[in-house]
């Protein structure tokens, strides 16, 4: 197999380990499987090209013609010439496939199902990375160039994956992307022939002296993975996302907002907890006579897998004028209809609208949609709530006592679908549920005594600075340590309820804010909250408290216990002051990035990612500069480096005979790197006569800079043959004129890349292949070191 072929076949192989890191955001993953033998196609048309051969401009053309072909074949057969040529009607399916993966991508949650759109949005991406690998690294010989699309596929699916295995695609990517880097220098080795040192293990054996620099190149990728792997860890991570599962131990999972943008629901971590920058968040102003009730919903978590919750996978529509009745609200139920306005600060962007519950009706402007199973409003395409002003009409849902207890069951498909209870839930949460609702003769009476068990009679306390664990057994750790915040109440609660066969999730948003001296209200980061909602039917979901001295208690909860059910009366209170209020809300609860998806009586890190009060010291912020530094050297070391040899080599130099004779080679290995950078490879066969007439025959160097040139070989002679040379003045001057005609006369893409990715960086390996050569012979040349003769005297 020659040399370009090997290339080819690792450039189609590093896109396809590059993809491997899109399998964690679809259901399914056959379409790595349907896109195997069409990279194969693609590259085997770049082949065909080069051989013919085609130019270079062509041979893109041949394979791009190919690549369109073969999604027309796969996406578009039926609107096709023949099935194959696209016509007016394939581009059209095309652009409704595009507009339909567009709209299943900002509908589903990560792992999105595998629609016809979303699959041609993953095989036409990925075809695309392909053209480009093949392009870079085969058509134009520049491997390393071809490092960027793959990591612009690799960043994408990074930033949309919700899993931990993301180290593990990365790996496969880097492997295939070292893979390409070392079959590029094994191709350029064979095409120099031996470069550097090593003699041949055999005679005639062609490939004999490159395999000391393949091997070298294979410890220099090993090593190069292996700091990008081991730098990231070293660094201090970056904490933030609203309800961030890390430190809590009742997780949440991250949720993809189900319109334009995402939401991370995630429980904050504790570190920034206690932040003494509370910001006002909304300002409302409420028909409603009593604002000790008014919760504003955000979303809810209905998805539990036993570790996490999450929004489940839900379509979103247009926002009707008029919402739909809430499910299971009955006609019987005591309801009224109150307006509120609302004002979000400037600074708070939050995807998801946050609204009193149940809605039935908002007015704002902008790109907005609804999401009819859980009644939330989503902003599409990046509209937030950033500065936004609008109406909610809404329920104001009071129950009795009766109406609860007496509820039928509820449809068996809600049930079933809000009970799912996953087998890794430690048994003693069931259990406990049961021992605590024990002689309740209701679904009602049993979550009644859950949330007074919470909040009055378990000996819970309320702390934010609580190390719960994490994974399936995070829910039992909090029942034995009784320590938490808003999250871990409410996502016990939530889960013991299930276990109970309640339907059961869990709603994130704000709990009622303070009131103010001029009739509104003002809501605060520190009053972001989350708080579970049970189903019954006749009256539907139901607001729970089960948070000690958070939120109020719902009027329509009895406890069968001694003692009250309402929040501390010497702590905080949302409802027990007209005027402003002069100490912070209630907030110890919730974290600042539980703040972040308003989910907790505390700072939300949503509503603000950087109001962490413990926050991170100027020594992180030293660190985090640093990386940012060195990430962004890594694509300029080439530029770097290359401007720093130019300077020493160009710079001063003893005044002496040997000095300016350095100086003279060094000026000379300049020159010849720089047209080796615009293009024109060296050829160390030459005289520097013959090679000075070469640079400015291919370079087509004007009269000035070709004389300059000349000059310079003429100072090289000298320094080579001359049996006293004479020293030369002004060949830095001379280099510089010559690098200047070099430039004046290629393009605009040549002259690019000899400024960010010089061929003559190559030296560098080269320069280190050798060393290590070196190295290894004096290791070898020392009597103790040496091995023992495998020779059979």
């Amino acid at each position: 197999m020659s040399g370009r072929a090997r290339l080819a076949l690792c450039a189609a192989a590093a896109t396809l380990m590059a993809c491997c890191a899109l399998l964690p955001l679809v259901a399914e993953p056959t379409w790595l499987l349907q896109l195997v033998p069409l990279v194969a196609v693609q590259t085997g048309v770049g082949a065909a090209a080069r051989r013919v051969p085609l130019g270079r401009p062509l041979t893109v053309a041949a394979q791009a013609l190919a690549t369109l072909m073969l999604l027309t074949l796969v996406f578009a057969r039926q609107h096709a010439i023949i099935g194959l040529i696209p016509g007016p009607d394939a581009f059209r399916h095309f652009a409704d496939l595009l507009q339909q993966g567009s709209n299943d991508v900002s509908e589903y949650a990560i792992p999105a199902p595998l629609t016809d759109g979303i699959k041609l949005m993953l095989i036409g991406g990925a075809l695309l990375i392909g053209l480009l690998v093949d392009t870079l690294a085969v058509t134009f010989r520049s491997a390393a160039p071809a490092g960027l699309p793959l990591l612009a596929l690799y960043s994408v699916a990074a930033g949309l994956s919700q899993g931990g295995a993301d180290w593990l695609w990365f790996l496969v990517a880097a492997a295939g992307y070292l893979m390409l880097l070392l079959a590029e220098g094994r191709d350029r080795l064979a095409q120099w022939g031996r470069v550097f040192g090593g003699a041949p293990r055999s005679p005639g054996s062609p490939e004999a002296g490159a395999v000391a620099p393949v091997r070298t190149g294979r410890r220099i990728g090993a090593v190069a993975l292996g700091v990008a792997l081991m730098v990231p860890l070293a660094l201090p991570a970056m904490q933030g996302g609203l309800l961030d599962a890390a430190g809590t131990g009742v997780g949440v999972g991250s949720g993809r907002g189900t319109g334009g943008g995402a939401v991370n629901l995630l429980v904050a971590l504790r570190d920034n907890l206690n932040t003494d920058n509370d910001r006002q968040v909304l300002s409302l102003k409420t028909s409603s006579n009593d604002t000790s009730d008014l919760y504003l919903r955000i979303a809810s978590l209905d998805d539990f897998d036993g570790t996490t919750w999450k929004p489940a996978q839900r379509h979103i529509v247009g926002v009707p004028d008029r919402f739909p009745t809430p499910i299971g609200l009955g006609a019987d139920v005591k309801r009224s209809t109150v307006t509120t306005t609302v004002t979000a600060a400037d600074w708070y962007a939050q995807d998801w609208l946050p609204m009193p519950y149940p809605p039935s009706g908002v007015k704002i402007g902008g790109r907005w949609r609804y999401e009819p199973v859980g009644m939330a409003v989503v902003g599409d395409h990046g509209q937030t709530t950033r500065g936004a002003a609008y109406q909610v009409t809404s329920l104001d849902v009071q129950p009795t006592a009766e109406q609860l207890s007496s509820a039928p069951e509820p449809p068996a498909a809600l049930k079933r679908e809000y009970t799912q209870v996953p087998s890794a839930l430690p048994q003693v949460v069931a259990k406990t549920a049961k021992e605590i609702t024990a002689g309740a003769r209701s679904h009602y009476g049993e979550a009644v005594k859950l949330q007074d068990y919470f909040a009055v009679t378990g000996g819970f306390q309320y702390d934010t600075q609580v190390e719960v664990g994490r994974g399936p057994g995070a829910i039992a750790n909090f029942l034995k340590k009784k320590e938490g915040f808003c999250v871990h109440f409410s996502f016990a609660m939530a889960a013991m309820a299930r276990t109970l066969g309640i339907p059961a999730r869990v709603a994130v948003g704000f709990a009622p804010g303070t009131p103010q001296a001029d009739g509104t209200v003002t809501v605060s980061q520190k009053d972001a909250h989350a708080w579970p909602e049970l189903y019954f039917e006749g009256v539907g979901w139901t607001r729970f408290e089960p948070t000690p001295t958070r939120g109020t208690t719902p009027s329509y909860t009895q406890s069968d216990t001694p003692g009250t059910s309402l929040p501390d009366q010497d702590l905080p209170s949302h409802h027990s002051s007209t005027a402003p209020s002069a100490a912070p809300s209630a907030s110890e609860s919730c974290t600042p990035q539980l703040v972040k998806l308003q989910g907790c009586a505390t700072a939300s890190a949503a509503a603000d990612p950087s109001s962490g009060g413990g926050g991170p010291g100027p020594g992180w912020y030293l660190l985090l500069g640093l990386a940012a530094l060195v990430v962004l050297a890594v694509p300029f070391s080439p530029l770097l480096w290359r401007l720093r040899v130019r300077s020493v080599r160009l710079g001063g130099h003893a005044r002496t005979e040997q000095g300016a004779a350095a100086h003279t080679l060094a000026a000379w290995q300049e020159l010849t790197d720089s047209a080796w950078d615009h293009g024109i490879p060296p050829d160390e066969s030459l005289t520097p006569r013959r090679a000075a007439d070469r640079i400015v025959g291919l370079g087509q160097l004007d009269p000035a800079a070709g004389a300059a040139v000349h000059r310079l070989a003429d100072a090289v002679e000298q320094v080579l043959y001359a049996p006293r040379p004479r020293p030369a003045a002004g060949l830095a001057e001379d280099v510089r004129r010559a690098i200047e005609g070099l430039r004046g006369t290629v393009g605009t893409g040549t002259r690019l890349r000899a400024l960010f990715l010089p061929r003559s960086s190559a030296r560098v390996l080269w320069a280190v292949a050798a060393r290590w050569s070196a190295l290894r012979a004096r290791a070898a040349a020392r009597p103790g070191l040496r091995r023992p003769s495998r020779q059979q005297g």
